[in-house]
C-alpha cells in the first residue's frame, strides 16, 4: 500500500479493503438473524425477547473491543505510513493482550449481573429462564469474538483482507449448521444456539491465530514492553467508538424498559426482529468503517490531508447509496419479513410498521458512523466522540423517553430516525470545520 495506488484510484481501494470487511461483517452478522431464525422458529418468540434483553450485554462488549482495536489499529496504520514498523508492531501486541483482558474481565464481572438485570426489567419467569440459559454460556463466547474481531482489524491493515473473509465465511457456515443439529435435531433449544455460537467462534480463533504465526507480513506476534502512552492514545482514539457502543448499550437497555413497561413481550419481539435488519445494515456501515480507516489513518499519517478526506467524501457516498438499496428492499419484502421468524399476527403487524418508519434511518446513519470512524482515524477523537454520544446516547435516550409516551409504538419506531437526522448536523459541520482546518497542501498530494 502507498500514497500513489491511493491517489490514482481512490474508489477501488476503497472497495478493495471494505469489501471483504463488508462480506466479513454481514457474515457475522448472519450468525445474529441464523440464532433469530432458530429461536423464534424451534423456542418461540418469548426467546427472541429474551435474547434481546441481553443485547446491552453484548453492546458492552462491542464497546470494548473496538474502542481497543479501533484504537490500535489507528495508531498502528498511522506509525505504518510514517514508516516505524517497530512501534507498529508494538501497538498491535499490547492491543490485542489489552482486548483479552478488558474482555476476560467483563466477562467475570457481568456473571454476577444476570440476575440485578432481570430484577430491573421485571421479566416474567419463562423469558428470564431463557435469558440465563442463553447468556451463561454467551459470557464464554463473546470475550472469543472480541478478540478475532480485534485481530480482523489488524489482518485487514497487514492487507490480507480477504483472509479474514474466508475466516467469517467458514465461522457463519459452521454457526449455521450447529445450530440445525444442536436446535432442531437434539432440541437443545437457546443452550444449543449459544453452544453452536461458541464452537464456530473457537474455529475462527484457531484460523485468526494461525495467520498471525505463518502468514503475516506486517504484524507479528511476540513479547513487547507495556507502554502506557501507547495505551493512552489507544483508549483516546478509540474512546469516540466506546462512548458509541456504550451509548447503544444504555439506549437499548432503556429501549428494553420501555417497551415492556408500556407495551409488552409482542412489541418486544416485533423490535427484536426489525433489529436484525438495522444490524445487518450497521455491519455493512461498520464494514465500510472497518475497511476505510486502514486508509485514512495511513493518508493522513503521510501528511496527505486531501487524499484523506476524499476518500471520507467516497465512503459516506457509498454507505448512503448502501441505505437507499437496503431501506427499498426492507420495504418490499416487508409483508414476509415477520413470518420468517414468527407465526403471529401482532407481531407480523408491528414489524410491518415498524420497518416503513425505522428504515428511514438507513438513509441517515451511514454518514454519521462514516463521519466517527474518520475522525477516529486521523486522531481527532473529540468529534469522533461527540458524534457516537450524540446518536447513541444523547439525542437517543431523550427520543426513547419522550416520543413513546407520547406516541405509543410509532414513538419507538420514530426514535431512530429522528435521532439520525438531528446527528447529521453536527456530522457535518465537523466535517465542514475539517475541511477548513487541514493544510491544502501535503507531502504525496
Amino acid at each position: 500500500m502507498n500514497l500513489e495506488s491511493i491517489q490514482n484510484d481512490k474508489t477501488r481501494m476503497i472497495f478493495k479493503f471494505s469489501i471483504p470487511s463488508i462480506i466479513a461483517m454481514i457474515l457475522t452478522s448472519l450468525i445474529t438473524v441464523a440464532d433469530g431464525f432458530f429461536i423464534g422458529n424451534y423456542v418461540g418468540g418469548q426467546g427472541i425477547a429474551a435474547v434481546n434483553l441481553g443485547l446491552p450485554i453484548v453492546y458492552l462488549y462491542l464497546a470494548v473491543g473496538l474502542m481497543v482495536s479501533v484504537g490500535g489499529v489507528a495508531i498502528a496504520g498511522m506509525a505504518l505510513g510514517g514508516g516505524d514498523t517497530q512501534r507498529c508492531n508494538d501497538v498491535f501486541n499490547q492491543t490485542m493482550a489489552t482486548a483479552v483482558a478488558a474482555s476476560v474481565l467483563i466477562s467475570v464481572i457481568m456473571r454476577f449481573c444476570l440476575d440485578p438485570m432481570l430484577g430491573f426489567l421485571q421479566a416474567d419467569a419463562v423469558v428470564a429462564g431463557y435469558f440465563k440459559a442463553y447468556y451463561m454460556i454467551m459470557l464464554l463466547v463473546l470475550p472469543v469474538m472480541v478478540i478475532n474481531a480485534s485481530f480482523g482489524m489488524f489482518i485487514r491493515g497487514d492487507g490480507k483482507p480477504q483472509y479474514f473473509m474466508q475466516v467469517s465465511i467458514l465461522n457463519v457456515l459452521l454457526n449455521i449448521l450447529l445450530n440445525y443439529c444442536f436446535v432442531r435435531l437434539m432440541e437443545w433449544g437457546v443452550k444449543g444456539v449459544a453452544l453452536a455460537s461458541l464452537i464456530s467462534a473457537l474455529a475462527a480463533l484457531v484460523c485468526t491465530l494461525y495467520f498471525f504465526i505463518k502468514k503475516s507480513s506486517v504484524y507479528k506476534l511476540r513479547r513487547f514492553i507495556f507502554s502506557g502512552e501507547a495505551l493512552r492514545s489507544t483508549i483516546l482514539n478509540g474512546g469516540s467508538e466506546f462512548i458509541g457502543e456504550m451509548s447503544l448499550c444504555i439506549s437499548m437497555f432503556a429501549y428494553n424498559y420501555v417497551i415492556l413497561k408500556n407495551i409488552g413481550v409482542d412489541a418486544l419481539t416485533a423490535f427484536t426482529i426489525v433489529g436484525y435488519a438495522a444490524y445487518m445494515f450497521s455491519m455493512i456501515v461498520i464494514g465500510f468503517g472497518q475497511g476505510s480507516v486502514v486508509l485514512f489513518s495511513f493518508a493522513y499519517g503521510a501528511k496527505a490531508y486531501s487524499l484523506a478526506a476524499g476518500l471520507r467524501r467516497i465512503t459516506s457516498r457509498m454507505v448512503l447509496l448502501a441505505g437507499i438499496v437496503v431501506f427499498g428492499l426492507m420495504l418490499i419484502g416487508r409483508d414476509w419479513y415477520g413470518s420468517l421468524f414468527v407465526d403471529s399476527e401482532a407481531v407480523e403487524e408491528l414489524v410491518r410498521s415498524g420497518i416503513a418508519i425505522f428504515g428511514v434511518s438507513f438513509l441517515l446513519s451511514g454518514v454519521n458512523v462514516i463521519a466517527s470512524f474518520y475522525f477516529t482515524s486521523i486522531g481527532k477523537a473529540v468529534e469522533s466522540a461527540v458524534i457516537s454520544g450524540a446518536r447513541g446516547f444523547v439525542i437517543l435516550l431523550a427520543c426513547i423517553f419522550i416520543l413513546p409516551p407520547l406516541l405509543g409504538m410509532t414513538g419507538i419506531w420514530l426514535a431512530a430516525p429522528v435521532t439520525e437526522g438531528l446527528t447529521l448536523f453536527l456530522s457535518l459541520l465537523f466535517i465542514r470545520r475539517d475541511k477548513t482546518n487541514f493544510p491544502l497542501r501535503a507531502a504525496g498530494e
